[in-house]
């Protein structure tokens, strides 16, 4: 076997496809290899639309950038002929080693795409010598393929929740399917509120599924997120997951320290104990900042005594268990909130409590929760830190899907 047999054997050249020659450029930096590869005179080349065998109307040169041969960069050029079908006119064939319009390799691609999955889209174009913008359009082109081919027609149950694309007000929302022990996210949309639940029905409806065939939805307690629930998926039972129950009184605790911070001395390191569970993983600073707490008078105290029963009413084992604790709870919360404005933020979250009660209870008979789906956020502003933010939200939701959405094959289209 020569030279340009094993070079082809790296390439993937087919018939009637062959390497007939190579040439290494040494005065630029990095050096350059160009690999030439021709047809057999006179071969027939398969329609684009039919596949049909046909003569060659003409030829135009074509170069594509491949994987680097050792040090260095390579490309492979090629005179790519345009078939004359009777059935579809003259149009160009789509060579075997790149896609249609793409000016790298196939190798080169699959290689780019394996390094955005493990680090940050700017860092791989430098490994793999591309700009970035260059390199987004090729992750971008094989997400959307994929994207275009999941299949929803078994989805019954699903979790939305919005996360941070950038600094300030800047969202996108993304949907998962609870059933999915693996990569569940199914949908990635700018945006937050009704307008994204809109969207979410037509991806269904062009995906295989149905609004009707949805029986459960899970997500927080934001007005404009249920109301559109309830009018888009008429059969779903809807459950507002706990842990925004939680996450709702632990920020409505915090408000409350802060408030009272500008006129009373608090416990040191109290700002983190609060936000922990009494009996969590506390360093002992936030153990004694607790313990302290406990024996004050300070209206942050009975902001977190309110909190800390939460506790109690999560482990009811069962929907009447439950709705009896929370009864208490109410009326137990009333009672301890004192006159003062500084506890507004602990009386809003109890009024948003009892408002939401009948979808806070679903927890109790559903077999499904969000927090796979916060887990997944945390990857997600993982991804969005290590990048040091992306460009827009088109490139934050690629990213989504390319790390917790099932993709698949993504060269499967190719």
């Amino acid at each position: 076997m020569d030279g340009n047999d094993i070079l082809a054997l790296g390439l993937g050249v087919t018939p009637p496809w062959k390497l007939v020659g190579q040439r290494l450029d040494t005065s630029t930096q990095p050096n350059q290899l160009y690999l030439e590869i021709a047809a057999a005179r006179g071969a027939l080349f398969p329609c684009p639309v039919c596949g049909k065998a046909c003569k060659a109307h003409d030829f135009a040169e074509f170069t594509c950038r491949h994987l680097n041969f050792f040090q260095h960069h390579c490309y492979v050029t090629a005179n790519v002929p345009r078939t004359d079908c009777p059935e579809h006119g003259v149009l160009r064939i789509n060579v075997p080693w790149a896609r249609e319009g793409s000016r790298f390799t196939l190798l080169f691609e699959q290689v780019a795409i394996m390094l955005v999955r493990e680090m940050p889209v700017l860092a791989a174009a430098r490994i793999i010598g591309i700009t970035d913008q260059r390199l987004w359009r090729i992750v971008e082109h094989y997400v959307t393929q994929a994207v275009e081919r999941l299949d929803l027609t078994r989805l019954k149950a699903i979790g939305l929740d919005e996360t941070a694309a950038k600094r300030g007000q800047t969202y996108v929302t993304v949907f998962i399917d609870l059933d999915r022990k693996h990569k569940p996210v199914v949908f990635v949309t700018p945006g937050r509120g009704k307008d994204t639940v809109a969207r979410f029905k037509a991806f269904l409806a062009e995906h295989g599924g149905a609004p009707g065939r949805i029986v459960e939805v899970v997500c927080d307690m934001s007005g404009a997120f249920l109301a559109a629930v309830d009018a888009t998926f008429e059969n779903a039972a809807v459950t507002v997951d706990w842990f925004h129950v939680v996450q709702m009184f632990t920020k409505a605790v915090d408000d409350v320290r802060r408030s009272e911070a500008k006129h009373s001395k608090l416990p040191k390191a109290l700002r983190w104990a609060i936000l922990k569970q009494a009996d969590g993983r506390l360093t002992k600073a936030q153990a004694d900042a607790l313990a302290e707490l406990e024996t004050s008078g300070l209206l942050t105290a009975i902001a977190w005594r309110i909190k800390e029963m939460l506790r109690w009413i999560r482990k009811a084992e069962s929907v009447q268990a439950a709705r009896w604790r929370i009864t208490h709870f109410l009326r137990h919360a009333s009672q301890l909130l004192a006159d003062d404005p500084v506890l507004d933020p602990v009386r809003k979250a109890l009024t948003s409590f009892d408002n939401h009660l009948e979808h806070i209870l679903q927890r109790w008979t559903s077999a499904h929760s969000n927090a796979r789906l916060e887990g997944l956020n945390g990857l997600f502003q993982a991804a969005r830190a290590r990048a040091r933010g992306y460009r827009n939200t088109t490139t934050f939701a690629t990213m989504i899907y390319l790390i917790a959405a099932p993709l698949g094959d993504l060269f499967q289209s190719t």
